[in-house]
């Protein structure tokens, strides 16, 4: 049933002195983590590809070593979704309303809507983020995983036993994607936090604010520098998401592009009369998908307390 005179029937006389409803926005949170991409087909594909492994001494005379095992080793896929809302209002709900600069008959927070299921859909990769999609693919474990397989071996991108945020974890993370990170056939990468890569629920947000903003060792009375910022690839501050789950897991973004938000219709309305019922009709429609590609792309941990 159409939005009619019933739904909006103290709209209709004088005397009110506030419509309300509408609050402010949370600013868009996911396009600080996601990177837009401009999606083209209906499934996009990524090949994980692994190049040459370490060269290789050579004797006097000798012959040269050949490495022949360069080639692709996963599949990412992201296939993007349809997304759609809308609503119908009798034409004399429209025309009788006496508020309609406060109760606009054109909006009622369609883009909010889809806003809002954006931010969802995207953080729900890392509320997930320790069940492996199989929609999605790649190396055939989760996002966060101590055994993410390379050639002959496996790198992780989370503790094997995970741990609260403070110092010492924080410092550990930094630590672990510098020092362990490799490509596919196990040779080092340049593994390194962003600077603003650490990311928290909001009841973690006191902990990270100590943590990157002290400039002497936090929680301590030591005259120490604070090793998080001061380190390089340290990280010297922090984004909360309203949209974590967990209010204890904690990650770091890295420098590797991975986390992805693949559109391929951008947000768009449209708005009618129908002949039959005089009724507006307005609709939202928007085609996209968040998702990951290279678990490089973050470090994570997940306590559960």
């Amino acid at each position: 049933m159409a939005i009619n005179l019933a739904a909006i029937r103290d709209e209709l006389r004088p005397g009110l002195y506030e419509v309300a409803g509408q609050y402010d926005e949370i600013p868009t949170q996911y396009k600080k983590v996601f990177k837009t991409k401009p999606s083209t087909m209906a499934v996009e594909r990524k090949a994980q590809m692994a190049y040459l492994g370490y060269a290789a001494l050579k004797q006097e005379g000798g012959s040269t070593q050949f490495d022949n095992s360069a080639g692709q080793r996963y599949i990412y896929n992201a296939e993007t979704y349809e997304v759609g809302l809308g609503y119908a209002i009798t034409r004399k709900a429209i025309r009788d309303n006496l508020y309609k600069s406060e109760f606009k008959p054109t909006a009622l927070g369609l883009a909010h809507s889809f806003k809002e299921f954006w931010e969802y859909q995207c953080f729900n990769i890392f509320n997930n983020s320790q069940t492996y999609d199989a929609t999605i693919g790649g190396d055939g474990v989760a996002l966060f995983s101590t055994s993410h397989p390379v050639d002959q071996s496996t790198a992780a991108n989370t503790f094997s036993v995970q741990l609260d945020l403070n110092e010492s974890s924080l410092l550990q993370a930094c630590i672990n994607i510098r020092s362990n990170w490799v490509d596919e056939r196990g040779l080092k990468i340049k593994g390194r936090p962003r600077e603003d890569g650490l990311m928290v629920p909001v009841s973690l947000i006191p902990v990270a604010e100590r943590l990157t903003k002290s400039e002497l060792r936090p929680g301590t009375a030591n005259n120490d520098v604070n090793a998080i910022r001061g380190m390089e690839g340290g990280v010297r501050s922090y984004m909360a998401s309203d949209y974590l789950t967990s209010n204890y897991a904690w990650f770091v973004l890295t420098q590797n592009d991975g986390l992805l938000f693949m559109e391929r219709d951008p947000f768009e309305t449209d708005m009618w009369v129908d002949n039959m019922t005089d009724n507006l009709l307005v609709k939202g429609y928007q085609r996209a998908t968040p998702t990951y590609n290279d678990w490089r792309c973050a470090w994570g941990s997940l306590p559960t307390s």
